[in-house]
């Protein structure tokens, strides 16, 4: 492996702010390909040049100055990840103004909290289910006087009652085209009046209690992030991501601020249940993505194979055994024998070549984030020839603070801080990071901003770890998600959840609970679609999910893979007892983050009678 640069020389060189570096990106690449869109069913996709998005980013800048948005003034974009997002979130950055960042799926309270907290003047809206949450809450967001609809064709003409309240994306663009005729350098103007340290982004942290907090993310960090990316020559204008990750999400942002930078064209599609049929379609060099898509992806080929059965399962077993065998002696250093080399040669044309090609056939890595990602399935990828680089970092560090290298990389750690960062372990093993990524601060919470920030700068990020003599750091667990059972022991359930998902391929979540108790206990559920699979192998299709997930066959299932996950815990963190649900978890019953993370206290409230019971 060659050595990764740590020269911090480009933090002084980066762009200004976000708008000049897409800008510049536009000057230096306008023919290029910047983005690639979703056609209709059977079609090819569009392509979208860096001088096409700059005209209409221009327009739609124009068209938020023509409305009186002022420097640092906040505009809401509540949608789902789509072109339009990402042009409005340039368009505000290029009047002056700051994004923020909504969930399509958030609750319309909290929609409502969110706009009010920040001062939203404006909002980009993606349909009229959005426009709906707007206009149930009106009178609780004194400051709102714009609404930019993206998808005019869903309002089946709803709008039309609120005068000019809601506006099209179009329509905005035709008041910018105007405005910009009266005053053609309104938006250079705008452009070259920020300075890096102005606020660019609200991000909402989803949080798992309590309402949530804004973290303040100015220019400066979000083009550092970019600069960074850049600096270590690992993408450049001839790769191709696939984007589907949440744009309101920080990690969508920071890819965004990458591309800028790097100039690679991306295509879009935030449809969840279409990222596997798009990769196949697109054929992306790279892809960032959050670990239950891996896990998912796992499941799929797994239960697949295990289907198929015979000897294609057995051939199958037998190149992920040489596979990982391979595997452990380079990572050792070690040589690979002959017979060993030929054996996996082989095994790459049987097998994983086909799984690669399930992904497009020409992805270089992913990159893995926003949560721990299983060691175990790190590893399978790894030995089909599919790397994933996990990296790390929080709302409040722009996302990205570490993360692998192609070049230089350990599977089950997130890589070394990024150059220019700084790394610390404090009370507890706390993780603490310092640089030019770290936030503002949280929006209209002085408190809370103190108490998350240290005197001299560093931020507390509640997360434990350690750090090996090369600075690769691993994430051991949440301080918080700790807890001690009856007889004393500590018992970190995040842990055991993830090697369960390894041993599993049906497990969605598997959720560990015990404090103050004499023995752990877990709440389960199974992926719909993974299931889906297994009652149609086993003669019970048809057969709804609750149905399903309550039969014995499923419950005798999952009782050895609890046995086999016991066989690798201490005795004090066995799972003595366990229950399926019968529902997945999901973000609209609150269980879920809209970044996919179980929030463990709604799901251990909304089932209380349940563990009671599993102690009685």
């Amino acid at each position: 492996m060659s050595p990764v640069s740590r020269d911090t020389s480009f933090i002084e060189k980066r762009s200004p702010n976000l708008a000049v570096q897409f800008r510049d990106r536009v000057a230096k690449s306008p023919n290029a390909e910047a983005f690639r869109v979703p056609a209709a069913d059977g079609q090819p996709w569009t392509s979208i040049s860096w001088k096409q998005a700059g005209e209409r980013v221009e327009k739609l800048a124009a068209g938020l100055l023509s409305l009186g948005i002022e420097s640092e003034q906040r505009v809401g974009i509540a949608a789902g990840t789509r072109l339009e997002w990402i042009e409005a979130d340039l368009a505000v950055l290029a009047a002056g103004a700051a994004t923020t960042t909504v969930y399509p799926s958030t609750m319309a309270v909290d929609v409502a909290y969110i706009l009010a907290d920040s001062g939203s003047r404006v909002v980009f809206a993606e349909n009229d289910e959005q426009v709906q949450k707007l206009r149930d809450h009106k009178a609780d967001l004194p400051d709102l006087f714009k609404v930019v609809l993206f998808d005019p064709s869903t309002s089946s003409g709803q709008a039309a009652d609120q005068g000019d309240w809601v506006i099209t994306l179009d329509e905005l663009a035709a008041l910018g085209e105007k405005f910009l005729a009266d005053n053609p350098d309104a938006v250079d103007k705008a452009v070259s009046g920020i300075k890096p340290e102005q606020l660019a982004t609200l991000i909402y942290t989803s949080g798992t209690t309590g309402k949530p907090k804004g973290v303040r993310l100015t220019h400066s960090s979000w083009t550092y992030e970019g600069a960074v990316v850049q600096s270590q020559g690992i993408l450049d204008e001839t790769d191709l991501q696939f984007l589907w990750l949440p744009m309101a999400h920080s990690f969508g942002k920071v890819l965004l601020s990458a591309q800028l930078a790097c100039g690679f064209a991306t295509a879009i599609d935030g449809r969840v249940d279409r990222i596997i049929d798009n990769v196949g379609i697109v054929k992306p060099t790279f892809m960032g993505a959050a670990p239950r898509i891996f896990e998912k992806a796992y499941a799929r080929i797994i239960t697949m194979q295990e289907a198929e059965g015979g000897l294609k399962e057995k051939i199958f077993n037998q190149a992920f055994k040489v596979g990982r065998q391979v595997d452990a002696l380079k990572f050792a250093g070690k040589s690979v024998p002959l017979p060993l080399q030929l054996q996996h040669a082989l095994f790459d044309k049987l097998v994983f070549a086909k799984i690669r090609d399930r992904f497009g056939g020409r992805v270089r890595f992913f990159l893995s984030g926003s949560a721990a990602l299983n060691r175990d399935i790190a590893e399978w990828f790894h030995a089909a020839g599919l790397l994933i680089l996990e990296g790390y970092g929080l709302t409040e560090t722009s996302a990205g603070a570490f993360v692998n290298h192609p070049d230089d990389y350990k599977i089950g750690t997130v890589g070394q801080v990024f150059p220019g960062g700084e790394v610390r372990l404090g009370e507890g093993d706390e993780i603490q990071i310092k640089g030019p990524n770290i936030m503002d601060g949280y929006h209209n919470l002085p408190d809370e901003t103190a108490s998350t920030l240290t005197e001299d700068g560093w931020l507390r990020t509640g997360d434990k770890g350690s750090l090996d003599a090369e600075g690769f750091l691993t994430i051991t667990g949440r301080i918080k998600e700790l807890f001690k059972t009856s007889g004393g022991k500590y018992v970190a359930p995040p842990a055991i959840e993830a090697k369960m998902k390894a041993l599993c391929p049906y497990v969605s979540q598997f959720m560990v609970f015990g404090n103050e108790r004499n023995y752990c206990i877990a709440l389960v559920t199974l992926d719909p679609d993974s299931m889906a699979g297994w009652a149609k192998e086993n003669g019970k299709g048809g057969q709804d999910y609750a149905t399903l997930v309550g039969s014995p066959e499923i419950k005798a299932m999952m009782e050895g893979y609890v046995e086999q996950l016991n066989g690798q815990l201490n005795r004090w963190e066995t799972v003595k007892k366990f229950e399926i649900l019968d529902h997945d978890l999901t973000i609209e019953s609150g269980e879920l983050t809209p970044s996919l993370k179980v929030k463990r206290n709604v799901v251990e409230e909304n089932n209380k009678a349940l563990i009671d019971g599993l102690y009685s």
